[in-house]
């Protein structure tokens, strides 16, 4: 189920996004919330990435090497 929120944003931020929007022939309402969808997605999945890292980096790095130079199948 959508939900509403609303944020105030300066004047230039909000220049920006109807710029944006506009460049991608979208209303400037839909844009933000594409936008700002995208933004947690990335952060969800970095955050991800850093908790596995965190977790098995080592054992990755054990296995398979580091950097281009490593061997890695």
């Amino acid at each position: 189920m959508a939900k509403e929120i609303r944020i105030e944003v300066d004047d230039e931020t909000f220049e920006e996004l109807q710029r944006r929007a506009a460049d991608d022939r979208e209303d400037t309402d839909q844009y933000a919330s594409r936008r700002l969808t995208a933004d947690l997605a990335r952060t969800r999945f970095l955050e991800g990435a850093k908790a596995f890292v965190e977790e098995h980096g080592q054992a990755f790095a054990d296995r398979f090497g580091t950097g281009p130079s490593s061997h890695a199948a």
